[in-house]
């Protein structure tokens, strides 16, 4: 039987609600009620459940677990190589392959769960999570289609839950300090922005793997699929580089645009876009034959959005660019600075100046960056994260009402959900950029695609998730999953 309080009558699972939270409130017992300051007694420790925990799985859980403020109680991954470290580092934590038999038989002791998987499988895993009432920190991009992410952002107000994106620049002082100099008119009105990354940094622009390899002894090959098609194991797809390919990841905008355009997103006060259009680069496999590869990322791409005004800020345009390609040099930065930063950055273009920042939102700075010099900050209107992105999850996650969870942790699926549904939209202009036949699978294999219909901006009506003038393109706004899977919403 539970431990429980005498001088509350509650259970630790009274505290931590998790399922059984109404859409009223959590039910709260101040940390002086259950021991001094300091003191970190079991009824004041989350249950945290990891999923996909190898690599950077592993440092969000121990992030969260804080040094023992939170329980790590269970783990699981369908690579127990990948997931070694992780398994010793929290040798009581029971473990599992299939997260919904760790759910299913786990439900009553765990409270929250931390999921680090590819994107693929990121809707359905954190859907399920959701659904039996188990507060969810889902690593970036939030999901891999518009129609996901939309469903998620829904289900946090359904089961009224603490929710976590995982883009850690967004607990940083940096990108509300961005904030708070557009919003004092320091560059005056914001009208364009530039952002780049250096991604991809995996193959991308390939054919479709036509060998059948061996799957790894220690890998379920099956499980790893999840909702998607199934396929042959090929080592072009593990580790790290399915980022690359349609059906796993969601390319270089995908991985890195969560990060970038954060500080564009929050600043600026940005919602749906209006439009967006793409343009790719060719890859040769022969003497002037370029080839389609319609299962692989581009390996380098423009992409162009527009948003229209909203809340007293200017219609804006937003330029994404990778795969090296980077937007012209500031003629305000010196020929010995670095523009951005290795990972990529930000340029905001104001009508009285612009602000440069890197990946992260990191290091921001006026153009020219003499101007930093005796810099006095304007008053600080956007409160500041205490502790880490994990940190304030686990707090958000023992909150009074979820509207207070949701200022706790900032990337809530509120924010994060529609940050999400825009950079996506990136990826469905990038796809839709092949034919009509290509797009309708009537020939998978045809040479030039990409500029058969030519480049076409798309019309989004982002309330109702349609493309308005590419009807073909609107395939990719939801994805069909295999047989056995569904995201349940």
């Amino acid at each position: 039987m539970e431990n429980q309080n005498k001088k509350t009558g509650l259970t630790r699972r009274d505290f931590v609600k998790g399922a059984a939270l109404t859409a009223a409130a959590f039910t709260i017992v101040p940390r002086h009620v259950l021991g001094g300051p300091g003191f970190i007694p079991p009824s004041d420790q989350l249950n945290i459940a990891g999923i996909g925990v190898g690599g950077r799985g592993q440092s969000i859980l121990r992030d969260a677990y804080n040094k023992g403020a939170s329980n790590i109680v269970a783990l699981c991954d369908v690579d127990e190589v990948r997931a070694q470290g992780t398994f010793n580092e929290y040798a009581k934590a029971k473990r599992y392959k299939d997260f919904r038999v760790m759910l299913n038989e786990m439900n009553k002791d765990i409270d929250a769960v931390m999921i680090a998987t590819p994107d693929h499988t990121h809707a359905v895993i954190a859907m399920a999570a959701m659904q039996m009432g188990k507060h969810v920190y889902l690593e970036k991009p939030l999901t891999q289609t518009v129609w996901e992410a939309r469903m998620l952002t829904q289900a946090a107000h359904k089961y009224n839950l603490a929710t976590q994106m995982g883009n850690q620049g967004n607990s940083s002082n940096d990108i509300r300090r961005i904030a708070e100099w557009i919003g004092a008119g320091l560059i005056g009105e914001v009208t364009n922005v530039q952002a780049w990354t250096n991604r991809p940094i995996w193959p991308q622009g390939k054919p479709t793997p036509s060998d059948k390899s061996p799957v790894p002894a220690t890998l379920d090959w099956d499980l790893w699929q999840g909702p998607a098609k199934p396929r042959d194991y090929s080592p072009q797809y593990l580790p790290f580089k399915w980022r690359g390919w349609w059906e796993y990841g969601t390319g270089a905008l995908g991985d890195m645009a969560c990060h970038i355009i954060d500080p564009v997103f929050m600043a600026l006060k940005l919602g749906y876009p209006l439009s967006v259009e793409a343009s790719v680069v060719n890859v040769y496999v022969d003497d002037f034959k370029a080839g389609d590869f319609p299962d692989s990322c581009p390996p380098a791409s423009a992409i162009h959005f527009e948003f229209g005004a909203r809340e007293g800020m200017p219609p804006v345009k937003l330029h994404w660019l990778d795969g090296g390609i980077m937007p012209e040099r500031p003629i305000e930065l010196r020929d010995d600075e670095e523009m951005g930063d290795p990972n990529g950055g930000v340029i905001f273009e104001g009508t009285k100046g612009k602000i440069m920042c890197g990946c992260y939102a990191a290091n921001p700075r006026l153009l020219p960056t003499s101007k930093m010099v005796g810099f006095n900050e304007p008053t600080k209107t956007i409160a500041r994260v205490v502790g880490n992105h994990q940190t304030s999850w686990v707090a958000a996650c023992k909150a009074g009402s979820l509207a207070e969870a949701n200022k706790l942790a900032s990337s809530n699926f509120d924010y994060a959900g529609k940050l999400t549904e825009t950079i996506l939209m990136g990826n469905l202009a990038l796809r839709s950029l092949s034919t009509k036949e290509l797009i309708e699978g009537k020939d998978p294999n045809l040479a030039n695609s990409y500029r058969k219909i030519g480049r076409k901006k798309l019309i989004w009506d982002g309330p109702n998730m349609k493309i308005t003038n590419l009807e073909q393109a609107n395939q990719f706004v939801k994805r069909e999953y295999r047989d056995g899977w569904s995201l349940g919403a």
